[in-house]
């Protein structure tokens, strides 16, 4: 692959996702979330354990006051709480609301009616969920 043909495929991707987020900006507006408070609450599976704050840097690939910022948003909107850590009582987990359960759901509705990859057939999502998990790997998060 040339660098021509890489950087117009992370263009492309870059494009996609900038485009999900201006066709559900009104539902993220109704419950006053942000692109990056919403990728937070996505971010946090209600159907796994609570994730750490350093978890949740990790997977949001920000530093420590970024994710205190947008936790205390999440907080402030009753879709999240604070609590100690079962497992290390010096480390703070977040655990989902009621009503960020609800909020979460519904936005994950709502972004996948509105993602330009919804005009995809089944087979091509599959090809193209083959593709990127060989590029989805754990990585050193980045600071930011």
């Amino acid at each position: 692959m040339t660098a021509h043909e890489l950087t117009a495929v992370v263009t492309a991707t870059y494009e996609i996702w900038m485009r999900t987020n201006a066709l559900i900006m009104e539902a993220l507006a109704g419950h006053r979330l942000t692109p990056a408070t919403f990728q937070a609450l996505w971010a946090i599976d209600p159907d796994e354990p609570p994730p750490s704050m350093k978890v949740m840097a990790e997977r949001l690939y920000c530093n420590a006051p970024n994710l205190t910022f947008i936790t205390n948003q999440l907080t402030e909107r009753g879709l999240v709480e604070r609590a100690v850590d079962p497992s290390d009582r010096r480390s703070r987990v977040l655990v989902m609301t009621p009503k960020g359960r609800e909020v979460r759901a519904e936005l994950l509705r709502t972004t996948l009616e509105k993602t330009p990859l919804g005009v995809l057939s089944e087979s091509e999502l599959r090809q193209l969920m083959t593709l990127l998990s060989r590029v989805v790997q754990p990585t050193t998060p980045i600071s930011g």
